[in-house]
């Protein structure tokens, strides 16, 4: 059966169930929106963890001492996430006074500067989920290294793609200012806009599938990954790096392959890491296609400049190791101050920080609900592997700012 009759009935039915949303809760319908990148499939810890919750999530004002490791946390270590987020917020009124504030604390403000600063700014809200639970799923992201070549080789033989001249983008926002953040992705058959190829209908293409190619990757299942990461660097053979972010993907929901291997009988929950399905994809080299091919998701690159900086989040600005989160953004707005208590990656130690709510992704659904960026490299991605935890979450949002009451 042609995936494409399928998928494309969904999108129209999506248009109609946003519609819909729209009537019952104008003027957004934000629950309903897709997003840009995809989730890291990730071992369990324990204790469970509970499901995402689908309902609207919703905000709880708060007092800083109900916020644990408040005190105990270097917030100062939280300042440069912060200034990228205002240099993003400069034409949101909401933010003005608390960014000029900021501003003129200056770039290194001590600890207590800086906790003195958001208790005179901001007030503390928590976030709950839409059943008024407060505990949700905390987990770990990171940009990755692979090894590859600008031009192909025997052992560099894996395109990664820029974004095809034939990718439509259909913004549903300038046919109705209410779908906002909504948007289609296909490509022309004759007269009719039809869904764009999924991963397995190109690779069936060969060379025949029409797109810039940035660079080849050695390693196919490295470039999975990091098309799942959503930006990365790569080492090539001169000794310099590439370093590419996300620019588009093919409209096609994201499908985890290391469920479709639990399915399958080919591995245990306990061993569906990143690391796991990457051993499993090494051992079973005639199944790897296969493998690839579940997620029909395909994310296209663009060249990014070569900086020591982290990569550029759903905000614009470059996220920070372990200061910058993703997000949900109908319960957190893109760019606000988090506090974020959860555990480190399979223990009980304690995680308390304050972070910057700089990024999203396609699985980041629910209102207490994050990943956690690490950082660049194997031992960033060894953590982010390992990450899922339960956690809890206080948005600070300025004084003169009180959140609308969930529809």
């Amino acid at each position: 059966m042609n995936p494409r009759l399928i998928v494309w009935p969904a999108l129209v039915a999506i248009l109609l169930i946003v519609s819909a949303c729209v009537t019952q809760a104008p003027p957004t319908c934000e629950p309903c929106a897709p997003t840009d990148t995809a989730p890291v499939v990730v071992a369990p810890p324990s204790p469970p963890v509970p499901e995402p919750d689908t309902e609207t999530p919703r905000l709880q004002a708060a007092r800083w001492s109900d916020v644990p490791g408040w005190q105990a946390d270097d917030v100062a270590q939280a300042w440069p996430a912060l200034q990228r987020s205002c240099g993003a917020l400069t034409s949101d009124a909401r933010w003005q006074t608390a960014c000029t504030a900021a501003e003129a604390l200056g770039a290194q403000p001590t600890k207590a500067q800086v906790q003195t600063y958001f208790t005179a700014h901001f007030r503390p809200w928590q976030v709950r989920n839409g059943d008024g639970s407060a505990d949700g799923l905390v987990t770990g992201y990171y940009e990755p290294l692979i090894r590859g070549s600008e031009t192909r080789t025997p052992r560099s033989a894996w395109p990664i793609h820029g974004v095809p001249d034939d990718l439509i983008t259909v913004d549903l926002a300038d046919a109705r200012t209410e779908l906002k953040g909504l948007r289609l992705r296909g490509r022309l058959d004759g007269s009719r806009l039809v869904p764009y190829w999924t991963r397995g209908e190109m690779a069936a293409q060969g060379k025949g599938f029409d797109a810039p190619i940035i660079a080849w990757a050695d390693d196919p299942i490295a470039l999975f990954f990091l098309q799942v990461q959503g930006s990365g660097r790569i080492a090539l053979p001169d000794g310099s790096f590439l370093r590419i972010g996300y620019a588009d993907h093919n409209g096609h929901e994201y499908k985890s392959i290391g469920r479709w291997l639990i399915d399958h009988g080919e591995m245990t929950l306990a061993n569906a890491s990143m690391q796991g399905i990457q051993r499993w994809a090494r051992a079973h080299p005639k199944r790897l296609r296969e493998l690839l091919d579940q997620n029909p998701s395909y994310v296209f690159f663009r060249t990014l400049p070569a900086n020591d900086d982290g990569p550029l989040g759903a905000l614009g600005v470059p996220l920070v190791a372990g200061r910058s989160i993703a997000v949900d953004t109908r319960a957190v707005p893109l760019g606000a101050p988090v506090f974020l208590a959860t555990t480190q990656p399979n223990s009980t130690q304690p995680l308390r920080r304050l972070v910057m709510a700089q990024d999203t992704g396609g699985a980041i659904k629910g209102g207490v609900r994050a990943d956690f960026f690490w950082g660049f490299g194997d031992a960033a991605g060894a953590q982010a592997g390992r990450m899922r935890q339960r956690g809890q979450m206080w948005v600070l949002l300025p004084k003169t700012w009180t959140p609308k009451p969930a529809s």
